[in-house]
């Protein structure tokens, strides 16, 4: 006589975020707070955006940081964005982030944003981190 096959007991519940595994390409070491805290996470708005002269994937960008001068920042986001889109809009960026030369123009920070994986190697669209309602440039970002 045949008895019936066993049902195995239910899987634990397990968080979604546990489901999925990141890429190992994507697995970067944990930082402690105070590194983290050190840098400086701004709202600041695009006022002018243009072609980068020296270079085919940047754009140049000139921000209301909430400073006097304002600052320049040359971002790689050339593909993915037209200059008139992103006049006017508010961006998050690192404000505390050394200037350096980068094709023949200062950059005096780094515009963020994030990288929404396609299929294909190098499939990917850019989406530049923008806030939800208009706060003043400057404003701190956490």
């Amino acid at each position: 006589m045949n008895s019936p096959t066993p049902t195995p007991p239910p899987a634990a519940a397990t968080p979604a975020s546990a489901q999925v595994a990141a890429p190992a390409s994507d697995v970067v070491p944990n930082i402690a707070y105070d590194l983290f805290a050190k840098l400086d996470l701004r709202v600041a708005t695009v006022i002018k955006a243009e072609a980068h002269p020296n270079a085919d994937k940047l754009l140049k960008l000139t921000l209301d940081d909430g400073t006097p001068a304002g600052r320049q920042v040359c971002a790689g986001i050339k593909a993915w964005y037209a200059p008139e889109q992103l006049v006017g809009k508010q961006v998050i960026i690192v404000a505390n982030l050394e200037p350096r030369m980068l094709r023949g123009e200062i950059s005096q920070g780094m515009v963020l944003a994030a990288s929404d994986l396609k299929d294909g190697p190098d499939a990917r669209d850019v989406i530049v981190l923008t806030v939800d309602k208009p706060v003043k440039p400057g404003s701190k970002a956490s």
